[in-house]
């Protein structure tokens, strides 16, 4: 009866939306309300300054403590800058720039959780090994293929983000005749591939910014709910990015108003993990948006 009636399924799904659970290393967590992660960017080259650590162990450790007691839920760690052109970083000094800094943050907060941002199977595995609970993708396992399979044998969840090529050609992909439909095939064919890899939790991205235009961002911000038919948790991805600062004409550093309008949107529109630079913003955006809607 489900199937042949949209009206009453949706009723349904409104009243009574499934718990959304994650296993990370056998232990078992409710996103009961959407989750804030604070980037933190072990590079020198991501697109927005205030976002970037050397790596040195105090300034890491300033920072995650900043973040931890402004409300993030997770801290996430990336040693390759995805800026649009970005230089390309061998795994070598990938794993130089994040491993110690995963270790030292474990070591001060135990109890937070961690993601690797990676492409790499072998970044994600040390990373993993080090005290990351999860792995975030922007490749969605199309840059190694033996990410699902390092992934699957971790236990933990997997980010999934939509980019076609690679962070140095990802904008001459942005052609597309459908592209809700053609991200939805996207993400349809990584979860099955996820699922028989043994990857119990998948978490999705649509990728902002990452093989697409301005205006295609927004009108999938426009549509974001759309994915919600997956049946996934969303995760969106939107701080200080130049979608928000070219619309403005203004810069990553004037890009705050912005990408708060933007975290508000997609909280209405189904995301349960906001990407941020800004936690204490991004919290004070949270809880106005549960003040309304819940």
């Amino acid at each position: 009866m489900l199937e042949n009636s949209h009206s009453i399924y949706k009723f349904e799904d409104t009243l009574f939306p499934p718990k959304i659970t994650l296993q990370i290393k056998g232990k078992l967590f409710t996103l009961d309300k959407p989750w804030i992660m604070g980037i933190i960017n072990s590079t020198p080259d991501s697109f927005y300054d205030k976002s970037r650590t050397t790596g040195e162990s105090r300034e890491v450790l300033v920072k995650a403590t900043k973040m931890v007691n402004e409300g993030a839920d997770i801290l996430d760690i990336g040693g390759y800058s995805s800026r649009p052109g970005a230089a390309m970083v061998t795994e070598k000094e990938e794993l130089n720039r994040v491993i110690h800094v995963i270790k030292n943050i474990k070591d001060r907060f135990p109890d937070i959780l961690i993601s690797i941002d990676t492409f790499r199977s072998k970044v994600a595995k040390e990373a993993v090994n080090a005290g990351a609970d999860m792995v975030n993708d922007i490749s969605g396992g199309g840059l190694d293929p033996k990410m699902f399979e390092t992934v699957g044998s971790l236990g933990i969840p997997y980010i999934c983000m939509h980019m076609l090529g690679d962070p140095q050609t990802m904008q001459n992909f942005s052609e597309y005749v459908d592209i809700e439909k053609e991200i939805g095939y996207f993400f349809s064919e990584k979860i099955e591939k996820c699922y028989k890899a043994g990857i119990k939790d998948v978490i999705l991205d649509i990728g902002l910014g990452f093989s697409k235009t301005l205006e295609q961002n927004y009108r999938l911000l426009k549509h974001f709910s759309y994915f919600n038919t997956l049946k996934l948790p969303l995760l969106i991805g939107a701080s200080r990015k130049s979608m928000i600062y070219k619309l403005l004409n203004n810069s990553p550093e004037e890009a705050l108003n912005g990408t708060t309008a933007i975290h508000m949107a997609a909280l209405i529109n189904g995301a349960k993990i906001i990407r941020v630079h800004d936690v204490k913003e991004a919290n004070e955006t949270l809880k106005i948006y549960k003040q309304i809607y819940t």
